[in-house]
C-alpha cells in the first residue's frame, strides 16, 4: 500500500486571524494560492505571499523558498480582486440582510404589524389579488394572508424580518409572484413542500436570506419563469434544477458556489439570462452550451479559468458577457473558438445603442481584464 506524499502545514496571516493550511510539501506558490481562495475569497492572481520578507514566486517550490512545516506567510490582497463582497474576515458570518435592512425597526407595543396591516389590507387583496406587505416590519405573514388564499395572485413581503415560511403557503393556490427578498429566512424554515404546491408560480425571489442550500423539490416548480436567490449562503444548485424547462431568468449572484454547477443546467433550455458574479466557481459545465437562448451571462468574480468548449459556437443568441475578475483575459477569452462572431454580435448591440442613445456611455466593454491588471 502506497503512502500519501508528505505534506506540511502553513500559519497564512490574513485579514486579523491565522489560517492554518495543509499542502504537499512538493508544492508550489501557486497551489498554496488556490488552496487560500476558497478560505479568502480572494482570486489567486490578487494574492502575493510574503514569507521572511520574500515574496514567493507562483512557479517556485514552496520548498526552495525555506516555507516549511510551521512556516508563517503573510497574504497581501490586491483591491479589486476579491470574490463575493470582499474578503472573508472573521465577521464575515452576518447576515446579507443586516446591510439591507435599516436598524431603525421601530417595537410595536400594542399590536403586532402584521395584525395592522393584516386588518387593513385583507378586503382589497381579495379584490385586486395583490398582497402588498413590503416594508412592514413584519415577523411573520398575517393569518389574513392564508384567508384570502385562492384570491392572490402577486405577494410581495421583501424587506421586512419574516423567518418562517409555513406549509399554509400551498394554500395560495393562484400565486404567481411570490417575493420574499430582504428577510431572515432560513432553510430549517421554508416549507418547501408547501411551495411545490404552487404550479402556477412564475416568479420566485429569495435574495438577501439564509439559505444554505436549495432543496430537490425545486425542480417540482413547472411553471417557473424567474428565480432570484442572490445574496444567501447557498454552496450548490440541486440537480433538480434542470426540471425547470420554462426558467428564463437566473439570479444566484453573491454566494458561495462551489467549484462547478450542476450538468443538469444545461437542460434549462428556456434560460435567456444567468446572473452567477461572485461565488466561488472555478469550472462551469459544458452543458452550458445547450443553453440555446442565452442572451446575458454574469461571472464577474470568480475563479474561472475557462469557458465550455461549445459557448461560443452554440449559443447563438449570446451578446453580454462579463468576466471581470476572473482568471479569464481578453488575451484568453479571444482564443476560444467561435469568438469572433460573439465579438461581432455584441459589438452591433453597442452600436446600436449608440446610435439611439439608449444605455451605453460610448465606452465598449471588451468583458474581461486585460493581461496587464495579472501583474
Amino acid at each position: 500500500m502506497e503512502s500519501s506524499p508528505p505534506t506540511i502545514t502553513v500559519q497564512v496571516k490574513f485579514a486579523g486571524r491565522t489560517i492554518p493550511v495543509e499542502v504537499p510539501a512538493a508544492a508550489t506558490t501557486a497551489e498554496l494560492k488556490r488552496l487560500l481562495q476558497p478560505l479568502t475569497n480572494v482570486l489567486p492572481r490578487g494574492q502575493k505571499l510574503v514569507c521572511k520578507g520574500k515574496v514567493l514566486q507562483d512557479a517556485a517550490t514552496l520548498s526552495s523558498m525555506q516555507v516549511v512545516d510551521g512556516s508563517k506567510v503573510m497574504l497581501i490582497a490586491s483591491q479589486g480582486l476579491h470574490q463575493g463582497d470582499g474578503p472573508l474576515t472573521k465577521h464575515s458570518s452576518s447576515s446579507a440582510t443586516s446591510v439591507t435592512k435599516t436598524s431603525n425597526i421601530k417595537e410595536y407595543q400594542t399590536q403586532k404589524p402584521e395584525t395592522i396591516a393584516g386588518k387593513i389590507h385583507a378586503a382589497r387583496w381579495k379584490v385586486t389579488g395583490v398582497a402588498a406587505l413590503h416594508d412592514y416590519d413584519l415577523k411573520e405573514l398575517p393569518e389574513e394572508v392564508w384567508y384570502c388564499g385562492p384570491s392572490i395572485r402577486i405577494l410581495d413581503a421583501s424587506n421586512n424580518c419574516i423567518k418562517e415560511i409555513p406549509h399554509k403557503i400551498s394554500a395560495l393556490k393562484s400565486l404567481n409572484k411570490l417575493l420574499l427578498t430582504a428577510n431572515d429566512i432560513d432553510d430549517e424554515n421554508i416549507s418547501w413542500e408547501g411551495l411545490s404546491c404552487l404550479q402556477k408560480l412564475l416568479n420566485l425571489s429569495l435574495s438577501q436570506n439564509r439559505l444554505v442550500s436549495l432543496p430537490s423539490t425545486l425542480g417540482s416548480l413547472a411553471s417557473l419563469r424567474e428565480l432570484r436567490i442572490a445574496n444567501n449562503r447557498l454552496d450548490n444548485l440541486p440537480i433538480e434544477i434542470g426540471s425547470l424547462k420554462h426558467l428564463q431568468i437566473l439570479i444566484a449572484n453573491n454566494n458561495r458556489l462551489i467549484t462547478t454547477l450542476p450538468s443538469s443546467i444545461g437542460d434549462c433550455e428556456s434560460l435567456t439570462e444567468v446572473d452567477l458574479s461572485s461565488n466561488l466557481l472555478t469550472e462551469l459545465p459544458e452543458a452550458f452550451g445547450k443553453l440555446y437562448n442565452l442572451k446575458v451571462l454574469h461571472l464577474r468574480n470568480n475563479g474561472l479559468t475557462s469557458l465550455p468548449s461549445t459557448l461560443f459556437k452554440k449559443c447563438m443568441q449570446l451578446i453580454t458577457l462579463d468576466l471581470h475578475g476572473t482568471e479569464i483575459t481578453n488575451d484568453i477569452l479571444r482564443q476560444v473558438e467561435g469568438w469572433e462572431e460573439f465579438n461581432e454580435r455584441r459589438r452591433q448591440k453597442h452600436q446600436k445603442q449608440l446610435d439611439f442613445r439608449v444605455g451605453s456611455s460610448g465606452v465598449f466593454d471588451e468583458g474581461a481584464d486585460d493581461d496587464n491588471r495579472r501583474r
